[in-house]
């Protein structure tokens, strides 16, 4: 999903040119998001004009103080000892069922992203608070909805039901992994990530930066079958640069150790948490670990950009429709 989503590429269509603008830094990208509408790139900085009263309430959310958390240390010892226990235990994973015709994959997060927003010429860091966030999408991708208040203006949220610039929808692809072309990727770890790499050319910061991120991203908000599921973990294994950080938090404050690596040209370090004792995982952030600057304004070491908690995700048989485990 290394792609600005497209339910932001419609507030930037719609918003009045007057409004105070943002910049954002890594925004939740759904798998279902259409490739033709990729406007940004993972943990790139992205402009885009949104609303805001002046107040601090953009799209329905107040905004704060930038999140910020301990920069964990990072270590390449135990990496692949560790990505194939968190393999293992994702193929043995038993409640791991098909998408069936009709059905759509419901994900429910908690997530908040950081970016800097500028009121009346003057720009500061802010964070949106942790909010719900909820996805329904079909097997093919052709049909979905979001409810998100940092995006929509709608609390009903709005589809995501649209075909791209020539009335077309996309077919599945790594950029746009839908259930059902995720069910036909090959699950062979070297083979996969030769598929990342080709699929992603040109994107990202750098070519192993951008596969990891797209990794991290099927993860999320897509669904992976089991088998396939599993082999992510070997296939990232075998990246360069990827380092643990044993003392990792999700947004919900769970404790973990996390799979990451640094893009050393945005100085920010992508991070998957995993529960350290069932290797379930937990959610992702982005975190700074380089001193950097935007608009004339800091970014410190230990800023969270972004950061997620997946707190449900399930097969259900109607979009919209609610699962009996969701929060």
């Amino acid at each position: 999903m290394a792609q600005i989503q497209q339910d932001i590429q419609q507030h930037e269509r719609t918003a009045a040119p007057a409004r105070p603008k943002t910049r954002r830094f890594r925004l939740p990208r759904p798998a279902f998001t259409l490739p033709a509408m990729a406007l940004a790139l993972a943990g790139a900085v992205v402009a885009g004009t949104v609303m805001n009263d002046g107040t601090g309430v953009q799209d329905g959310l107040a905004t704060g103080p930038a999140l910020t958390t301990q920069v964990g240390a990072a270590t390449t010892v135990g990496v692949p000892r560790l990505l194939d226990q968190i393999s293992l235990a994702a193929a043995a994973d038993g409640t791991h069922p098909t998408v069936g015709q009709g059905q759509f994959v419901y994900i429910e997060s908690k997530t908040a992203q950081t970016f800097v927003k500028t009121v009346d010429d003057k720009s500061s860091l802010v964070s949106h608070p942790l909010h719900r966030r909820q996805i329904w999408q079909s097997a093919d991708g052709k049909e979905g909805w979001l409810i998100d208040p940092a995006v929509n203006e709608d609390a009903e949220g709005e589809t995501l039901s649209l075909p791209n610039e020539k009335g077309e929808f996309e077919d599945g692809s790594i950029n746009n992994p839908t259930y059902e072309f995720l069910s036909k990727v090959t699950t062979d770890p070297d083979k996969l990530l030769a598929l990342i790499y080709k699929e992603t050319k040109g994107q990202g910061n750098t070519p192993d930066q951008q596969a990891f991120t797209t990794i991290g991203d099927l993860l999320t908000e897509s669904y992976p079958p089991a088998e396939l599921y599993s082999a992510l973990f070997k296939a990232a294994a075998k990246i360069p640069g990827v380092v643990v950080v044993d003392d990792a938090t999700d947004a919900l404050g769970r404790k973990g150790v996390a799979v990451a690596r640094l893009d050393e040209t945005g100085g920010y370090r992508e991070e998957w948490i995993f529960d350290k004792k069932t290797h379930v995982f937990l959610g992702d952030r982005s975190v700074q670990v380089k001193k950097s600057t935007d608009e004339g304004v800091a970014i410190n070491p230990g800023t969270v950009l972004y950061t997620s908690a997946i707190t449900d995700r399930e097969i259900v048989n109607g979009m919209k429709q609610m699962p009996s485990r969701a929060g």
